[in-house]
């Protein structure tokens, strides 16, 4: 188990799939609803990013599939959970996205991060092994 490399490639699965998700966010708030794809003018750029953030979540699995075989499952799926702060961050920060911070969606993500840090704080232990009967 290389601890380093599982979590090099959490970590980009995680830069990856936040990217996906602001990306779509971008690109859904410029189409048109898709009962109006046929009559109405589509917006290409938003086609593309919608495309490129597909190709990012694929990418991002492969990241996620790498980072499990170095990680114990519990510590690599906490990371996971940074890309729920990091997409309300930069949601928030962004003036493209036109989102808000709030003081409870802060606290939550506050929480979130506070559960990440706890979680991978402590060594990782090797597995155990059992002796079959």
């Amino acid at each position: 188990m290389n601890l380093r490399r599982g979590i090099t490639f959490a970590l980009g699965s995680v830069l990856l799939v936040s990217a996906a998700q602001l990306g779509m966010r971008w690109s859904m708030s410029r189409l048109p609803s898709p009962e109006h794809w046929l009559t109405t003018r589509i917006d290409l750029s938003a086609v593309a990013v919608v495309l490129i953030a597909i190709l990012a979540y694929a990418l991002s699995m492969l990241c996620w599939l790498a980072a499990l075989r170095d990680l114990p499952l519990g510590r690599a799926y906490s990371l996971l959970s940074i890309s729920y702060a990091l997409v309300y961050l930069l949601a928030a920060s962004l003036p493209l996205f036109n989102e808000a911070f709030s003081l409870s969606k802060t606290i939550g993500v506050a929480l979130v991060i506070l559960g990440v840090i706890t979680i991978n704080s402590r060594p990782a232990r090797a597995p155990e092994l059992r002796n079959a009967p």
